[in-house]
């Protein structure tokens, strides 16, 4: 075996994050300005910091002065997740070359923690309100997704080129052989015949796949819901109408509209021209006589009652009316991938260094600066069976800051 030498943790734990940072796909593309807050030595504050929310003064016309009330607002940003891989091998394994080591061992245990975090991330689907498209109908025209971006913009997402696609395997193929005959550049359609993948920067987009998008099931329904009560605001809505028994209607992730509330830009606080969609936070039962209460995102939060005059953080044009209908997307049970566009400034990503174990034979932890990936090995040494082994962890944790730079398309 000469000219071998023996791998170190440091080497290991380094290529580690290398393949890591270049398996993620929604995560790689996430912000995540937070991550050195976690854990820093002699400053450690828990598992939990406050991500301060932008104030949204409404701001005045003419001369005379109208000062907006500072409104802060707060959303916990928390590391929820620790996920490893544990794998045993013998000294002679160690003593291969860094290429061999990481395609037998590296490679195959990074990717199910990167599969774990994507697939975590994508799962915020159930608190993402705006949707396009119809569930169980994969996507063939590209004006859905082209309509995914005009809601993000009624909603004033950045037009800076940062906006992202993540499509599930079905969807990616179904839109790039629907689209293959459009004028492009010779160089973008090359790269999607090559690729089997819509290029970066198309329709204002960076597009990626991944199996791990979400599938969502649509409740039960059942009955014509309508809402209960006029002048309704806030977070919960008061309905009727639904199939007189005790059942599950709603699921969580459902979205629905109510007819005659319209969703306003948050800037102007002018109607967008189309009927705000409502994501149900909590799985939500009708009791024996069709009645059901709804937590629901986003809060309606109407125009001043007496006034009439914009507010902060106004979402609708108007609060429901009593008996207005309820329009659920999509029918009951029907199975649909959530296929997601986002833009990086909406979620964030938190990771830390785990600490080193007291005990371990070695154990190193490495933070890549550029994406902020944070791994930890510990390897440890059984001298009776002749077997090393590692144990490689993350810890991590979501928040969707701003569910509204985010749209769903469902396929």
């Amino acid at each position: 075996m000469a000219g071998n030498t023996l791998l170190t943790i440091s080497e290991i734990t380094y290529k580690a994050a290398l393949i890591l940072k270049n398996s993620l796909r929604f995560a790689g593309n996430v912000n995540r300005d937070y991550d050195g807050q976690f854990a820093r030595t002699g400053a450690k504050i828990g598992n939990t910091i406050n991500v301060r929310m932008p104030i949204r003064p409404v701001g005045r016309t003419g001369r005379v002065a109208k000062f907006d009330d500072i409104n802060e607002t707060y959303k916990a940003l928390t590391l929820t997740t620790q996920f490893g891989v544990d794998m045993n091998f013998t000294s002679v394994d160690y003593t291969l070359s860094m290429d061999d080591f990481a395609r037998r061992y590296l490679e195959p245990s990074v990717a199910v923690v990167a599969n774990k975090i994507d697939y975590d991330g994508l799962q915020l689907y159930k608190q993402i309100p705006n949707i396009v498209g119809t569930p169980g109908t994969v996507p063939s025209d590209y004006l859905t997704y082209l309509q995914a971006g005009a809601l993000m913009s009624d909603e004033a997402t950045p037009q800076d080129q940062q906006r992202c696609m993540v499509l599930n395997p079905t969807s990616m193929a179904t839109i790039v052989a629907a689209n293959k005959l459009i004028f492009n550049p010779q160089a973008a359609i090359a790269d999607q015949y090559r690729t089997g993948m819509m290029g970066k920067a198309t329709g204002g987009f960076d597009w990626y796949e991944s199996q791990n998008v979400a599938t969502h099931t649509v409740g039960a329904l059942g009955g014509t819901p309508a809402v209960n009560g006029a002048s309704q605001v806030g977070s919960s809505l008061v309905t009727n109408g639904w199939t007189g028994s005790i059942a599950t209607r709603l699921l969580e992730g459902d979205v629905f509209t109510i007819a005659g509330v319209y969703a306003v830009n948050p800037q102007t606080r002018q109607s967008t021209g189309k009927l705000r969609f409502f994501v149900v936070r909590a799985p939500g039962i009708s009791d024996g006589s069709g009645n059901m209460t709804i937590s629901i995102y986003p809060a309606i939060t109407p125009p001043d009652p007496i006034t009439g005059l914009p507010v902060q953080f106004q979402t609708v044009t108007a609060s429901p009316a009593d008996g207005a209908l309820l329009t659920v997307v999509g029918a009951a049970n029907v199975v649909t991938p959530q296929d997601i566009a986002f833009h990086p400034s909406g979620v964030v990503l938190g990771m830390a260094d785990l600490e080193r174990p007291p005990g371990a034979v070695e154990s190193e932890r490495v933070s890549d600066p550029d994406s902020g990936i944070s791994i930890r090995i510990v390897r440890y040494y059984d001298g009776v069976n002749d077997l090393s082994g590692t144990r490689l962890d993350v810890i991590y944790g979501y928040l969707l800051v701003y569910p509204e730079l985010a749209c769903r398309i469902a396929s």
